[in-house]
């Protein structure tokens, strides 16, 4: 039984993180860029990102969080809504990051967008093998999947994440040389062996405009097709991906 990486939701007390927020929101922001631009990454020291830290960057005529999380009750989330209420332009919308993170819904505006997306359905029981399960329930989260061979391991992974059957699950029958990827995706754009679903990072970008998400993709022979999106922790990030994140976070320059 194969677990998808862990998602610790545990958040710190407030003044922590009020720190963290002002101590981000202190530092320059980014200049806009042109709908083709790229950015520069110079050498230089990169300041730290805290842990459960949310920054707010100005490109493209829009205010922008970047987070570790924009869940429910998060505190991305009560930003974003904030500035929803005050009538300004915030990316990603309330709206977005609750379909984003639910992986029926994502992959079915996914689907309507162009981008090639998993065969998924609902179940209470039933498992075709070998498949990729998730849950759905309140505390559930894409981050959490799990990938299943035999009856064996689906019956005690429906077990755990239906909550001994109280909840359905979601499930996306594998085929036999099915390989999943996992990918990080920066305002939309992959680094190192991720540029094979460069394209479509890209359009999940366009499509929810979360800057900071986490991407599962199947691929089997040589076609690719959306799994799930989730959030990502900056401790995860490759040192790649952390500098494409400063150049966008702080002001560097754009070509």
């Amino acid at each position: 039984m194969a677990g998808g990486p862990a998602n610790v939701i545990t958040r710190p007390g407030m003044n922590r993180r009020a720190a963290a927020r002002a101590a981000f929101l202190e530092e320059p922001h980014l200049k806009p860029a042109g709908k083709n631009a790229h950015a520069r990454l110079t050498q230089k020291h990169e300041p730290p990102m805290l842990r459960d830290s949310l920054a707010i960057v100005h490109r493209d005529h829009a205010s922008h969080v970047i987070a570790e999380d924009y869940s429910y009750k998060t505190e991305a989330y009560y930003t974003i809504l904030r500035h929803e209420l005050e009538g300004e332009d915030i990316r990603p919308s309330s709206r977005a990051v609750l379909d984003a993170f639910v992986v029926p819904i994502c992959l079915e505006r996914a689907k309507r967008a162009g981008i090639p997306v998993m065969e998924w359905g609902i179940s209470q029981a039933y498992v075709p093998l070998p498949a990729i399960l998730y849950g759905l329930n309140y505390f559930a989260t894409a981050s959490d999947f799990f990938v299943v061979q035999d009856n064996e391991q689906a019956k005690d992974v429906v077990k755990h994440i239906t909550n001994k059957g109280k909840y359905p699950f979601c499930y996306q029958k594998l085929g036999d040389d099915a390989i999943l990827h996992t990918c990080t995706a920066v305002f939309g754009r992959t680094t190192g062996s991720c540029a094979a679903i460069g394209g479509y990072a890209a359009m999940i970008y366009d499509l929810f405009h979360i800057p900071l998400v986490s991407m599962v993709f199947v691929k089997t022979g040589k076609n690719f097709a959306l799994s799930s999106l989730a959030p990502t922790r900056y401790t995860h990030l490759s040192a790649q991906e952390r500098s494409l994140l400063a150049a966008y976070r702080d002001e560097q320059e754009f070509l």
